[in-house]
């Protein structure tokens, strides 16, 4: 950045001077439309940030069942301009071609009931071809997935941090499937902690110690420290078999196979990483390992374990038989990837736990990888830097347990971008029920998820017995529990 210049006594060229009356620029000129052509707004500045208010925090409210943390249906709104390759295409051809997760049906319908606008009017036609910067909007009624009704720890609160034991199965922010049941959201409501800054991620069946900045300037700090590879991080998890006496490391690199399911495996073709482990101890079924990544990859330390022939005992993706009689072990699959990605929904279909992967049938339906998405970096770094914005840009991740599996919302996009006001255009106005009122409860006409029972996962289901035990950096340290199920005396 340029060094200011000296002081002026008066008004520096084409600028008013003190105390001088500023004239508000000319409001730009519409162009002269042809006839027949529709007018189509200048883009609109979205408010920046990163943070999440009041306004997002009452879109709903959370109530408690069977082990389970659950959020009441609510009407929200996705939002995006329009893409380039849309671009003379027909919103008939879009929703067709991107937006499978529902029949056209419903955006018939959706439009009749006025939940679809374009540059904020009624969509009445879907035939309407989209113009560079078109504004959309898409008004849906939003279910979320479970997750457990165990409460987040706070480790340690001060002028700089917080930090937090989480518990498995809760995403670190929002997206994809998830938005209040995130710790972000948890924390804002719960807890009235509000602007965090995400330093690292855990994946989403991953629990433990997870670290957010109170400022951007400590944020910065501690992410040079992560970037420097100056953090070290201890894990700890719970394998299948009797892991080696001996320490083991791991040099395989890591290949992402899908980001919409969230599924990585080794490959020569990979990025390169490094995973140490030590085992702790051992029940005769079952051991205790310690996991030190010195890289940071996509599911690392899943990954490097399912190689070594001895996967977590409980993982939802690599320890499952669609990776065939040796479970991936030595990287030997014998699949294709396509074979391998369809086995495991298979499998998780089959046993209805699909929302375990953080994915629906729906999302299933939708288009394919270039609709992928995980839970990378921040959301400062998206376009317009929207604090609403859930894009999930398949990124490099920061931490070695990151979380690529939540795919994307249905009837959405990963440029999508959330309102930050609500609407709520009719039923479940009364969402404020107590636990066991379920007066709330009242179904959308048109939402898919209204006409569809599915079996909640217990609350065993979404554990996975792998931990974030410990994170030290330059100048702090901070550590948890062991968790129960590491205890040298736990009994499966």
């Amino acid at each position: 950045m340029a060094e200011p210049g000296p002081a002026l006594s008066g008004a520096e060229e084409g600028q008013p001077a003190p105390g001088d009356k500023e004239e508000a620029a000319p409001a730009p000129k519409k162009r002269r439309l042809a006839a027949g052509e529709r007018y189509v707004p200048p883009p609109r500045k979205l408010s920046t940030g990163v943070s999440f208010g009041p306004e997002h925090f009452a879109e709903t409210s959370y109530y408690f069942e069977g082990g389970l943390r659950k959020v009441r249906p609510y009407y929200f709104d996705f939002r995006t301009y329009c893409k380039g390759r849309w671009v003379g295409r027909s919103l008939l051809d879009v929703f067709s071609t991107e937006f499978r997760a529902q029949p056209l049906a419903y955006y018939r319908a959706a439009a009749r009931a006025g939940r679809l606008r374009l540059n904020e009017e009624p969509v009445h036609d879907l035939d309407i071809v989209l113009k560079n910067n078109d504004f959309l909007r898409n008004t849906v009624h939003r279910h979320e997935p479970p997750v457990t009704a165990q409460p987040i720890q706070i480790l340690v609160e001060n002028d700089e941090v917080v930090v937090v034991d989480k518990p498995s199965s809760l995403p670190v922010h929002p997206c994809g499937r998830f938005r209040h049941n995130t710790v972000i959201f948890i924390l804002g409501k719960e807890h009235d902690l509000k602007e965090l800054h995400t330093i690292h991620r855990l994946d989403r069946m991953t629990s433990g110690v997870l670290m957010f900045a109170k400022t951007v300037e400590v944020s910065k700090r501690i992410d040079e420290q992560v970037r420097e590879r100056q953090l070290e991080k201890e894990y700890v998890c719970r394998v299948a078999g009797e892991f080696p006496e001996h320490e083991v490391v791991c040099e395989e690199p890591i290949l992402v196979v899908s980001y919409k399911v969230g599924v990585c495996r080794v490959d020569p073709k990979g990025k390169p990483c490094k995973t140490v482990f030590q085992r702790l101890s051992y029940n005769g079924k079952t051991s205790v390992v310690r996991c030190l990544p010195r890289t940071g990859r996509t599911h690392q330390i899943r990954v490097h374990l399912q190689y070594l022939g001895h996967p977590i005992v409980n993982d939802p993706i690599y320890n499952m038989e669609a990776w065939g009689p040796g479970r991936g072990k030595g990287g030997k699959i014998d699949k294709t990837d396509e074979e391998l990605l369809k086995a495991l929904v298979e499998e998780h279909r089959s046993k209805q736990s699909l929302d375990i992967l953080g994915i629906s049938e729906e999302d299933l339906n939708s288009s394919a990888e270039h609709n992928d998405c995980d839970n990378s970096s921040d959301r400062t770094k998206s376009v317009q830097a929207d604090p609403t914005n859930e894009n999930c840009p398949a990124e490099e991740t920061k931490d070695p347990e990151k979380s690529d599996t939540a795919a994307c919302l249905p009837n959405s996009d990963p440029g999508l971008e959330t309102l930050e006001k609500n609407k709520e255009p009719g039923s479940c106005e009364n969402q404020a029920g107590q636990t066991g009122d379920r007066s709330w409860e009242e179904r959308d006409p048109l939402c898919v998820e209204c006409k569809t029972r599915r079996r909640d996962p217990s609350p065993r289901e979404l554990v996975m017995f792998l931990h974030a035990l410990r994170y030290k950096g330059a100048q702090f340290e901070y550590c948890s529990k062991m968790p129960q199920w590491a205890l040298e005396d736990w009994e499966e």
